[in-house]
């Protein structure tokens, strides 16, 4: 690697860390026999998706959010191994101390990855390299897995130069060399991108973002229209001036479910509204936040989707109260019109805290209730230690537990469960499609 240095950054420097394969990567640490093997991690359910592949097995074609069903087609032999989410978020805060070590301008974009301007640390850590190399043999001696890492001066560089160097690599993109990094890529891998928008650029002679980058800017306005040209010519040229944020407030937190088999069994429906409820009541008292509306999904065995969302009369930070309005919102919908295949829970309009909670009309002279909530409140967050000490299935609802739900429930990837699953919609980060990304 050529000799980098602060003089190669003149504005900023910014690190973006991706762990390599990490769903994978914490599974070996226990199972060290199978390194060098195709190894998925997916749920057991043949409708459930592929939530992280190693090497061996992304060489057949197998990625993440690919249904398992096919994943078993292209890759037989692999070993399928179901996730172990308490593992991978207790390796994530490791790795996130070992960041925060560094700089404490570290934002966090999924369990495994995050951008760092290390632009103050220099004076005190050294070159851009010698950090990031530093930060890459920390993680490996503190926790046993591979990170890679982008260093650039802004952060769409840097997750470009990152993903470029897996595995197990470092890639530094000077400030002078952005344009001879960006060249030679196809369109596509520019963020925002689709299918779509590739194949309109590429009927236009537009293959490779060298080629992007010889347009006006007025030239891609009219072929894409005002804010899509806008947003490609600036990528085109490497431009991002989104700072580094220390803390991403989510906006809501959700979970959803796919049946083993498409049901128009309404009990069954009313079951995993249940479950989902209490998942992501769980997820909201442990970000100390309650939400202020529940949104209802609905997907057909047609693959349609329904959405429908509603306001509640206080913030609610309970799965009684989140299940009450999810099961109003699909009682609202009338009879079914056919079978579903997914549901999906989502708290909305998150808050901090009880203390932002618009209080109704009537609270003060509905004491009781309010004393009620609260005691039951308390009861949710004890379960919370219970299944803390004992697993999920160390106490469930008791409507769960006497019906057979509970036991063929798993997680839905891409509610936060899955690798590089970010929180936020953007359109020069890493995106929402929940595509295996390292």
């Amino acid at each position: 690697m050529p000799a980098v240095d602060s003089t190669d950054f003149p504005h900023r420097v910014i690190l973006h860390v991706d762990m390599d394969a990490f769903f994978v990567g914490v599974e070996l640490l226990t199972r060290p026999e199978l390194v060098g093997r195709q190894v998925v991690v997916a749920g057991s359910g043949s409708r459930s998706v592929v939530l992280s592949a190693s090497y061996e097995a992304r060489a057949l074609g197998v990625h993440s959010a690919m249904p398992v069903a096919r994943a078993r087609r292209l890759a037989p032999r692999a070993v399928y191994i179901e996730p172990s989410h308490s593992s991978y978020s207790a390796y994530s805060r490791q790795i996130m101390a070992v960041l925060h070590e560094v700089t404490d301008l570290v934002e966090q974009v999924s369990v495994d990855e995050a951008f760092l301007d290390v632009t103050g640390a220099q004076r005190r850590l050294g070159s851009p390299v010698r950090i990031a190399r530093g930060i890459r043999t920390r993680i490996l001696q503190r926790t046993g897995l591979v990170a890679s890492i982008g260093v650039a001066s802004n952060k769409f560089i840097a997750k470009m130069a990152s993903t470029g160097s897996k595995p197990d690599g470092l890639w530094v993109v000077p400030e002078a060399r952005i344009g001879q990094f960006l060249d030679p890529l196809p369109v596509g891998r520019l963020w925002g991108v689709g299918e779509k928008t590739a194949a309109h650029l590429q009927e236009a002679g537009l293959h490779t973002v060298g080629q992007l980058r010889q347009m006006s800017l007025e030239y891609l306005q009219r072929r894409l229209g005002r804010a899509s040209g806008a947003h490609l010519w600036e990528l085109a040229r490497g431009i991002d001036e989104r700072p580094v944020q220390p803390r991403r407030v989510e906006k809501s937190m959700g979970a959803e479910h796919t049946f083993a088999a498409d049901t128009d069994d309404v009990v069954e429906i009313k079951a995993a509204l249940l479950q989902l409820s209490h998942d992501v009541a769980r997820r909201l008292r442990a970000s100390g936040r309650t939400a202020a509306a529940v949104s209802l999904k609905l997907r057909d065995q047609d693959f349609r989707t329904l959405t429908r969302t509603r306001t509640l009369e206080r913030a609610a930070g309970t799965g009684r109260e989140i299940n009450a309005a999810a099961v109003r919102l699909f009682e609202d919908l009338g009879p079914l019109a056919g079978r579903v295949r997914l549901v999906g829970v989502r708290a909305e309009r998150l808050e901090e805290g009880a203390a932002g909670r618009q209080l109704s009309l009537w609270e003060e002279a509905d004491g009781d209730r309010l004393r009620a909530e609260a005691e039951w409140g308390g009861a949710e967050s004890a379960m919370d230690r219970i299944r803390d000490r004992f697993g999920p299935a160390g106490l469930r609802p008791a409507r769960l537990v006497s019906g057979g739900f509970a036991r063929r429930y798993r997680p839905e990837a891409g509610t936060g469960a899955q690798e590089g699953a970010g929180a936020r919609p953007d359109p020069r980060g890493p995106g929402e499609n929940p595509r295996e990304k390292d």
